[in-house]
């Protein structure tokens, strides 16, 4: 070990130190050789078939209403059969798969935005302002996903881009912690003690080491909030705080069809299956992300 002052051989030594420490880092599989990556890929990937190719798959009209043939059973017209007002239910699905995966994407996008730029824009100023974000960060935490965002669209116009922002704004506090966090493991360490000591200016430090280390817990939180986010923006069109009723989300076939449940199970089966399948997608894939990035692990 080479250093300039006594210092920063004090401080390199520490680090050796503490990292010697540390549990030794397991072996792990290429990413798509475990099963649970497979299957999750094999289910969002026919899901982002069917969102972005739907019309490949069916020509009927999502917004067609037949009142002649209600709640009929699936047939070799209708695959799915059609729902309370005669609207196929295949094609509602299919055109369903492509909003619930846009409105999920785009919330999670915003939560990512919003949270990681609160986050860091609080640790940064310090003092009062951190405390007073960071309290609400914790009381937006504590609250459910699904609460703080249907308390938002109460005051907002029913709406895609209202459901892309209150969902996103209600997940953020999870990026805001994990930046806030980060910054402050980072700052903390030993490394970037070096570095100062070394006249390292702190954008410098920012880049290459509090962005390069937090991008891996980004991405892990991505997954896990995704599924989140198409559950939440569910649970919103089926109480009516969604989008408009006759757009074909899954929330919103579900309430459709709660009413006639009894004499129509197709009309609900359908979604709800793609609804758990997606979600369980998103879970699988959510695991295989989080342990690639587990730093206990080596990485290739």
């Amino acid at each position: 070990m080479t250093c300039n002052t006594e210092k920063t051989c004090q401080i390199l030594g520490a680090e050796e130190a503490f990292v010697k420490d540390l549990p030794p880092r397991q072996e792990r599989k290429p990413f798509f050789a475990d099963s649970k990556t497979i299957l999750g890929f094999l289910i969002l990937g026919v899901a982002l078939v069917l969102a972005f190719g739907g019309h490949l798959f069916t020509t009927a009209d999502p917004l067609k209403q037949d009142l002649l043939l209600i709640n009929q059973p699936p047939s070799k017209t209708h695959l799915l059969g059609l729902d309370s007002l005669g609207r196929d239910v295949y094609s509602r699905l299919v055109y369903g798969t492509r909003l619930s995966l846009m409105v999920a994407a785009g919330a999670t996008g915003v939560a990512l935005l919003v949270g990681v730029g609160l986050g860091l824009l609080a640790v940064s100023i310090g003092g009062v302002v951190d405390y007073i974000m960071y309290g609400i960060i914790d009381l937006i935490r504590a609250m459910p996903g699904v609460l703080f965002a249907l308390a938002m669209m109460v005051t907002l116009q029913p709406g895609i881009p209202s459901v892309i922002l209150a969902v996103g704004i209600a997940f953020s506090p999870n990026f805001a912690r994990i930046a806030r966090d980060t910054y402050l493991r980072e700052m903390a360490s030993g490394y970037v003690a070096a570095a100062r000591s070394m006249g390292v200016g702190r954008l410098s430090i920012l880049k290459r080491h509090v962005f390069l280390n937090i991008i891996g817990a980004l991405i892990t939180q991505t997954a896990i909030i995704l599924p989140r986010a198409i559950v939440t923006e569910s649970v919103l069109s089926f109480l009516g705080l969604g989008v408009s009723p006759e757009t074909p989300t899954w929330g919103r076939m579900i309430a459709n069809a709660l009413d006639f449940i009894e004499i129509a199970p197709h009309a609900m089966i359908a979604p709800v299956a793609a609804l758990s399948m997606v979600t369980f997608g998103f879970a699988m894939l959510g695991d295989a992300v989080r342990l690639r990035f587990d730093p206990l692990r080596c990485g290739s």
